[in-house]
């Protein structure tokens, strides 16, 4: 049984502080109302947390340090009215009815893909970034100088000794030394509990200046705009975990061993079809393990005599998986298609390096959308030189499947591509499906050879069972689950059609979705909602006068920071507001050095108040710390003008 977070009609006197009484009220009534209609308690208490059972004592919503809206984040700031039923907590998934808070992920067709700009700031802003990073390297050098004379025992892992050369002296380890350590505040921020629309911060202090961490024994509820939570789906009540839950009860939690050895199970099966099914490729296999998707099974792809072809920007999954095939590995410049195709003419007429012999196979790896940059690949344009010049193409879509296009089936769906002009296809189930692991997908006779081939097959642990449910209720949850008739009973069918495992398209008849999630509307609620939060927050931010990177339609907004110090700050302060916000503030070595970020995780369980609140707080934060510099004063919009004039926004 659903929570239903109902609230009777209000006249319009009532003041805010009885409609959040009623509001309390209604949902107190309809938890008591769920415990006396609960089965009996299972022998595992601390695992029922779906919408069936929230006999949690730490429940996020009703326990008595939470009943307080000071922040804003426990209740919605318009209470729903009769009409209005929500079956998520507001705190997990934020409740937004009004249908113009959506938008459809989608290229408009005959209108060019948007270019990646890097915008430079002003050069008192670079100036001044060198200048602090120079102290603070030079600062750095002189202290380890006096200190490994003055206090050898404080240094003795940096230095020689008993004829052991130091296992950490390199840069890096200066960098996290001096550099790093002085801003870890903003770094490693413990939490607790669902990562969902809110999330709660144990709070933290420093008695040494960042080397160590002490726990205050408080903890303070914050606007989460830092997880890969992209459609909102972890969550720890609905459909998806009482599903979870189930799988647990039948299949305990691991399988205890890897896809080659016993670890594989009909689950395995059933996501394998669902996932081949749900991307519009023939076959897939899955991966426990989202980096070791592209580090295990790269290597079975290509090797010697045969030519990468990678974007600069790549992740380091890649790179890394690159390295172990022995392939020989060319970059080109970042969505740079003109470089792309001039070097495709270098590699195809040069050969090999001496002997000039042809290679034996050119693949081209690229990312759907880049989790530093928040740009999206020219996906188009690459198509066109792959009819050209006939390579092999490799798409990494761990951040844009389930993020992009109108059934959120990723970049190919987002320009309305067939995913089967594409040779590999590759995913995570981290980011829009509330769940782990990866996928990699294309033609039934590529995948035989990469389960017996890659690495991770006979020597990672298959994805557990709870994992694969979240995996599989999720993603039906996105495509929808026809209802069977009488002569099928056993299974539930998926609603689309596809030629893709005609044999298994079916999910397990244990599998049951609520009425919403399994007719599939609202995952395309979910779409839509992501689609106009993305939108909203990167050109509300933009006309702020903000420099910022990405696509429009990318959840991935990065924010430019530049200066170390402003990134300490910046987290600061967005964490110390009356409605607290946590952020990811990226730098050195995830980006250039002078490059330091702020990345919001935009998510659909952000409501449009949610939004509105983040842009009010970057308007008054970025005004203390010279973030502005995007636009010209003149160009820009007030934070109340974009508030007041969103939908227009999204929709330019």
């Amino acid at each position: 049984m659903a929570l239903n977070l109902v609230t009777s009609k209000r006249s319009s006197s009532l003041s805010p502080m009885t409609s959040a009484a009623d509001y309390l009220s209604a949902l107190s009534q309809a938890d008591a109302k769920a415990r006396s209609s609960s089965r009996p308690p299972t022998a595992t208490p601390a695992l029922s947390l779906s919408s069936s059972v929230t006999s949690s004592s730490e429940d996020p919503i009703l326990n008595e340090h939470d009943i307080d809206n000071a922040d804003g984040l426990a209740l919605p700031v318009v209470p729903p009215t009769s009409e209005q039923v929500f079956t998520t907590l507001h705190t997990e998934f934020g409740h937004c009815a009004n249908d113009e808070y959506r938008f459809t992920s989608q290229h408009t067709p005959g209108t060019p893909v948007l270019a990646h700009v890097e915008q430079d700031p002003p050069y008192y802003i670079l100036l001044s970034t060198y200048i602090s990073y120079l102290i603070l390297i030079c600062m750095g050098h002189v202290r380890d100088f006096l200190g490994k004379r003055l206090y050898p025992a404080s240094y003795k892992h940096l230095m020689p000794h008993d004829g052991y050369a130091p296992l950490n002296s390199d840069f890096d380890s200066f960098y996290t030394r001096r550099l790093k350590t002085r801003m870890d505040e903003c770094f490693s921020q413990p939490v607790t509990g669902v990562a969902g629309r809110t999330i709660q911060l144990l709070d933290r202090i420093s008695p040494d200046y960042n080397h160590t961490q002490v726990f205050t024994g408080t903890r303070t509820r914050a606007l989460n705009i830092s997880s890969y939570n992209y459609l909102g789906f972890a969550q720890a009540r609905g459909g998806c975990a009482d599903a979870v839950e189930e799988a647990i009860r039948r299949y305990g939690i691991s399988t205890c061993g890897s896809r080659l050895e016993g670890g594989s199970s009909d689950l395995h099966t059933i996501s394998e079809a669902l996932v081949a099914k749900f991307v519009g490729m023939e076959d897939a296999l899955i991966s426990s393990m989202g980096f070791a998707t592209n580090s295990a099974f790269i290597p079975a792809l290509v090797g010697k005599g045969c030519l990468v072809i990678s974007d600069e920007l790549n992740h380091a999954s890649i790179r890394f998986g690159v390295r172990l095939s022995g392939a020989h590995v060319r970059m080109f410049k970042h969505n740079d298609m003109k470089n792309l195709e001039a070097l495709l003419r270098e590699v195809i007429s040069q050969g090999q390096p001496k002997t000039h012999r042809p290679w034996k196979k050119i693949l081209i790896i690229v990312e759907g959308l880049y989790s530093m940059e928040g740009t999206l690949v020219n996906l188009p344009a690459i198509m066109e030189l792959k009819k050209k010049y006939k390579f092999y193409l490799f798409v990494d879509e761990a951040h844009s499947i389930g993020a992009l296009g109108p059934h959120g089936r990723g970049v190919a769906d987002y320009f309305n591509i067939d995913p089967r002009s594409i040779d590999i296809l590759m995913g995570t189930f981290t980011k829009s499906f509330g769940a782990a692991g990866g996928y990699i997908a294309g033609s039934k006779s590529l995948i035989d050879r990469l389960r017996v081939r890659g690495h991770a097959s006979a020597y990672a642990e298959s994805m557990t069972p709870p994992v694969l449910t979240q995996v599989i209720a999720s993603m039906a949850s996105i495509m929808g689950v026809a209802v069977p008739g009488p002569s099928a009973p056993s299974s539930l069918r998926l609603g689309t059609s596809s030629t893709a495992h005609p044999a298994e398209n079916a999910l397990p008849a244990w599998v049951r979705l609520p009425p919403a999630l399994a007719s599939g509307t609202e995952g395309k609620s979910r779409l839509r909602r992501l689609a106009f939060n993305s939108r909203y927050l990167s050109r509300g931010l933009a006309k702020l006068g903000f420099i910022t990177y990405g696509h429009p339609s990318s959840p991935i907004v990065p924010l430019l920071l530049f200066n170390p110090g402003k990134m300490n700050m910046f987290h600061r302060l967005m964490k110390d507001r009356r409605t607290p916000i946590i952020v990811v503030v990226v730098a050195y070595p995830a980006t250039p050095l002078v490059t330091g970020r702020v990345r919001f995780c935009v998510s659909a369980s952000h409501t449009k108040d949610d939004m509105d609140c983040i842009l009010r707080a970057c308007d008054e934060v970025g005004d203390i710390l010279d973030l502005k510099h995007g636009i010209p004063r003149r160009e820009r919009w007030t934070v109340q003008e974009i508030v007041e004039r969103s939908v227009e926004l999204v929709n330019m």
